[in-house]
């Protein structure tokens, strides 16, 4: 099976794997959502809230791990093979533009633009431009999903009025889309995107990536990377070359594989398809193969793709997978916190001490709670609230707490006296799972702020 073809198939693949994951729900918990809407993270179907949010630097790491991984095992496979912007493209030219409308007459060349002066062609990058515009538009959606849920999403574009960022954000990632495909095109993958100036410097000579055979092929650019050779009798007798070309017009970057390696390649291997397809007329195979320097210009062996550098990616990714899932696996389905007032203390009768704080709880459980507290420390007790309280499910309730003590803690002539106490907060119908511990301070007054005739 061609490469072309194994493309199409993992952009099919990329595709319903994108489009269907945010609709993927358990218990009202996505696969994946960074929800900007709520505040949450959805991870692995289990939910966080803001304040958990420390596990963002994990995937994230992880993230660049992978791709530092991929582009050292096979360069810019993923631009060729899963990237969107390929996958637009391919959409864009291959199947609008060639196969639906006829504007190009063979998907092999990617050099030759239509022919725009007659007024058919006109008609047909007006069509062309609408149908890409409409799956734009879906395409952003999709994108949008991963940040608001698509449940979310829909009922809020009933209302667009009254949800104007929402709309903003999605008409501007279409508008970007519908240019970037349209006029920008490869120019993206060459110049703006960050990708190919990562990979000069993560490849080595087992990268796996599309390299043209000089020894059989012969050179076809000097050292200095200029054409020396144009035409087949150009070439020494023993060179298998045909300067077809056809590796050169089916490229998307519109680059000569035969002239090295090249930040633009994008490792789509049409031109390992395109080079077979001709040698293979003539019995031969392939001068451009998909494998390594060691493999093709040094004939040093085999291609070694567990090295030092891999297993060094695999490591620290299997590490930072194992912290991520034990941090995941303590998720609290209770979140606390917890401010003092300004106000220190207040001194009541019988030279009762209290202390105000607010404390902020919040539900991060699928189903309702009742709540309640008490301090590490005997002679701290609670004022108010007396009484346990419910919480819905993903809710947060604010409350007013005052702690007292109607004993002297520890008396100083020259200041107030602070103690550590520690607030255990638990659900009262499943203390086993889920309860948090938060510090705070008791601030016990000085000595000459006290009735002392009472001790």
């Amino acid at each position: 099976m061609p490469y072309s073809k194994k493309r199409y198939i993992m952009y099919l693949i990329a595709t319903i794997i994108s489009v269907s994951i945010p609709f993927i729900t358990v218990d009202g918990n996505h696969f994946f959502l960074l929800n900007f809407d709520q505040k949450q993270l959805h991870l692995l179907f289990t939910k966080f809230d803001m304040q958990e949010l420390y596990l963002m630097p994990f995937l994230l790491i992880m993230l660049f791990l992978g791709i530092f991984l991929t582009t050292v095992l096979g360069g810019r496979v993923f631009c060729g093979w899963a990237c969107p912007q390929t996958i637009f493209r391919v959409v864009y030219r291959d199947l609008i533009e060639t196969k639906i409308l006829g504007l190009r007459k063979k998907i092999s060349n990617k050099q030759k633009e239509p022919d725009y002066s007659k007024t058919e062609n006109k008609i047909k990058k007006v069509v062309a431009i609408l149908l890409w515009s409409a799956l734009a538009f879906l395409a952003a959606a999709d994108f949008l999903w991963f940040f608001v849920p698509p449940e979310t999403f829909f009922e809020y574009i009933q209302n667009p009025a009254e949800h104007t960022v929402l709309m903003g954000f999605w008409i501007i990632v279409a508008l970007f889309l519908i240019y970037d495909v349209i006029w920008l095109k490869e120019d993206f993958c060459v110049y703006i995107c960050p990708y190919s100036r990562v990979q000069s410097v993560l490849y080595d000579d087992d990268t796996i990536m599309a390299i043209y055979d000089t020894d059989r092929g012969g050179n076809i650019y000097d050292e200095d990377k200029n054409k020396i050779v144009s035409k087949q009798k150009e070439l020494p007798e023993n060179a298998e070359c045909t300067t077809c070309e056809k590796c050169v017009t089916v490229c998307p970057t519109h680059i000569d594989i035969r002239k090295g390696l090249q930040l633009e390649c994008i490792n789509c291997l049409e031109c390992v398809d395109a080079c077979t397809t001709v040698m293979g007329k003539l019995d031969k195979p392939t001068l451009v193969n998909w494998s390594s320097v060691r493999e093709i210009d040094k004939k040093d062996g085999k291609t070694k793709y567990f090295r030092q550098k891999v297993i060094g990616y695999i490591a620290i990714l299997l590490i930072m997978l194992v912290a991520l899932v034990k941090m995941g696996s303590e998720k609290e389905h209770m979140l606390l916190n917890i401010n003092k007032e300004t106000r220190l203390y207040s001194i009541k009768e019988n030279n009762r001490v209290t202390n105000g704080y607010t404390f902020l709880f919040q539900n991060t459980d699928s189903v309702e709670h009742e709540y309640y507290f008490e301090t590490n420390d005997t002679r701290i007790q609670i004022l108010r609230p007396t009484k346990s309280f419910k919480i819905g499910a993903g809710e947060k309730l604010k409350k007013i707490v005052v702690l007292y003590t109607d004993e002297v803690l520890q008396l100083d002539e020259r200041k107030d006296v602070i103690t550590h106490i520690t607030i255990t907060a638990y659900a009262k119908d499943d203390r086993e799972n889920i309860v948090v511990k938060r510090e705070a301070i008791f601030v016990f007054p000085r000595y000459d702020l006290l009735n002392t005739a009472e001790f």
